[in-house]
């Protein structure tokens, strides 16, 4: 998923303290552990910005105020939050390159968990068909609206929702998803962009109204989509 899992360890945070102004430090960032016994260095596609506040970093997609953050979770408490939304822990890496989206979810999955900050904290089943008509406009077979919302159905709380979705709609205005406000032109708005390394995956996440929709563009046999690729450009 690249950066679009991002806010879902941001949420973790907000359940640990953290909140949109508290800043961290946006500087490189050296740990050991990498390949071949070379430390890991994480970087920003737009360089570094010092002390940013974490509604600034997400808007702009800052790859190391991630890492700092989940360093500061723990991926294991984060591995854990991600399963209220819907993802498999499996699938998910115990290490801190799952902010960056090293992990493995399916747009389905990603629709549903991004319902849940659209609905203020509840899960959502999604839907892929909402009806099918026959020539004369018979409806054939129409989908049952979702229930009314039930507390068996809360995944997270309404006040982290509600920051979540104020952070997403910055993503959608003022960061790297600001095509999406600009060409829908509506304040509610809310998304997120995401590729992985070398451009071989493009996401973009968003809903506004009562839609929740997810664009992936890669290829069947992963390779990359090209240098000048980004989930900003051909999933947005």
């Amino acid at each position: 998923p690249g950066s679009s899992i991002k806010p879902f360890v941001y949420s973790a945070a907000l359940e640990k303290g953290f909140s949109p102004a508290t800043l961290v430090d946006d500087a490189p960032l050296s740990l050991p552990g990498g390949a071949n016994g070379q430390p890991w260095e994480p970087q920003n596609d737009d360089g570094y910005d010092g002390p940013i506040s974490l509604r600034r970093a997400l808007a702009r997609s800052k790859n190391i105020v991630a890492v700092r953050l989940l360093r500061a979770t723990t991926p294991q408490y984060a591995r854990d939050y991600l399963q209220r939304f819907g993802f498999d822990e499996a699938r998910q890496p115990a290490n801190l390159t799952m902010t960056l989206g090293s992990g493995s979810v399916t747009p389905l999955q990603m629709a549903a968990a991004y319902a849940v900050f659209a609905n203020g904290g509840y899960k959502v089943e999604p839907h892929l068909i909402q009806k099918i008509t026959d020539i004369r406009g018979n409806i054939l077979h129409e989908t049952t609206p979702p229930p009314v919302r039930q507390d068996e159905q809360r995944r997270i709380d309404s006040r982290n929702a509600f920051i979540m979705d104020s952070m997403l709609r910055e993503v959608t205005h003022s960061g790297t998803g600001a095509l999406a406000g600009q060409r829908i032109g509506r304040p509610d708005v809310a998304g997120k962009t995401g590729t992985t390394s070398d451009a071989f995956d493009g996401w973009f996440a968003g809903y506004a109204a009562d839609v929740v929709a997810v664009a992936w563009m890669g290829f069947d046999q992963p390779k990359s989509l090209g240098g000048r690729e980004f989930g900003a450009t051909l999933a947005l």
